[in-house]
């Protein structure tokens, strides 16, 4: 690394580029260390909007290899903001950081469920991103519960050591990252980013797990290699619905758990398969329901408000079984419809919506 610190930044960018953005065909690969050194120079401010911008574009247009992705995720593990949490276990859900916009998704509303099941959990995410602009867990705190966006990290952490669950944002978890937002709105596309600003670990507990999403197959590959080198000690990635971490409900969930083993374990998960037939129906009915109710951020916090009141309404399936799958994934409980059950009988009591109410007073 010292060789190459040694010759000037932007001498050092125009040689990746030239690597990396000349057509499909002569384009090169970039080796780990490399794609590390020019994330990292991009996210230290170093190089020019230009030349960060066509890195960025390129490197996607390219298609990464493994050992690139290792290399960006190095670059960002390594600028991130990391602090111990007071914890036994913690769960980080990242869902996609652009968000959804089709069909209603209630994991914000799942997280104080989790912490109930005796799994603390927290949502990491940012403010919306393109191309969608959807709705995140951000965006909901932020501008449904109006908590001030700029707040230091160790209130969020010292937030969710207390209530067993809450939310953190790239704010406080990435400047140099969250710094890049207006260069991402200009390249529309998703650069790397959105596949790995999924896997940083700024909270670290005494055991440390991740849930998070791919869409296109083939992605999960380099999130599975980056999982085996991070500090989590279980990571599960599958393709939950709209780049959430919802899982075998609008299609059969295909996801892959790392645990440090020799083997990664692959699950299917299928919620028609998975239950009794009248928890199926509940589950199918309530989804046929949510996707003929916009998703915006009103709705969501009713129907969210209503589940976690006395576990009612399309919402309480959706959230009843996203805690239950991400709770059994993570071996809180031996087999999923227990787990579900145990949620739904959490959202039954009605004690969950007097925890959310209490974080976002205390948040504000």
């Amino acid at each position: 690394m010292n060789e190459i610190s040694s010759i000037p930044a932007d001498q050092r960018m125009k040689t990746y580029l030239v690597k990396i953005a000349t057509g499909p065909k002569m384009s090169k690969d970039l080796t780990e260390l490399e794609a590390a050194d020019g994330l990292r120079m991009i996210l230290n401010g170093e190089v020019s909007q230009v030349r960060s911008a066509l890195f960025l574009i390129a490197a996607r247009m390219k298609l990464e290899t493994v050992a690139e992705n290792i290399g960006y995720w190095r670059a960002l593990d390594d600028t991130t903001v990391k602090q111990s949490v007071s914890l036994p276990c913690l769960l980080q859900v990242a869902d996609a950081f652009d968000g959804f916009n089709r069909v209603p998704y209630f994991g914000f509303y799942a997280l104080p469920v989790l912490a109930a099941m005796g799994l603390p959990a927290y949502g990491h995410s940012t403010l919306p991103l393109p191309p969608k602009f959807g709705i995140t867990f951000e965006d909901l705190l932020v501008n449904h519960y109006r908590v001030a966006a700029e707040q230091p990290f160790e209130k969020r952490k010292e937030l969710i050591e207390k209530f067993k669950f809450g939310y953190l944002s790239t704010r406080q978890s990435h400047p140099p990252l969250e710094s890049l937002r207006d260069l991402r709105v200009e390249i529309v596309k998703r650069p790397m980013l959105a596949t790995l600003e999924k896997m940083l670990l700024p909270l670290q507990a005494e055991k440390n797990y991740l849930a998070t999403n791919y869409f296109h197959p083939g992605y999960e590959v380099s999130m599975l290699a980056v999982a085996k080198l991070s500090k989590f000690d279980s990571v599960a990635i599958g393709n939950g619905m709209e780049g959430g971490t919802l899982f075998g409900v609008h299609k059969q969930g295909k996801v892959f758990v790392e645990s440090g083993g020799e083997q990664v374990a692959e699950k299917k998960l299928d919620y028609e398969s998975l239950y009794d037939s009248a928890t199926a129906r509940q589950i199918g009915d309530a989804f046929k329901a949510l996707k003929k109710i916009p998703a915006t951020r009103e709705s969501l916090a009713q129907l969210g408000e209503q589940a976690l009141q006395d576990g009612t309404g399309p919402a309480a399936p959706m959230i009843a079984h996203q805690a239950g799958t991400l709770c059994h994934l993570f071996g809180i409980l031996p087999d999923l419809p227990t787990a579900t059950a145990t949620a739904w009988k959490i959202l039954n009591k009605g004690t969950c919506q007097n925890q959310l109410m209490q974080y976002v007073q205390a948040c504000r």
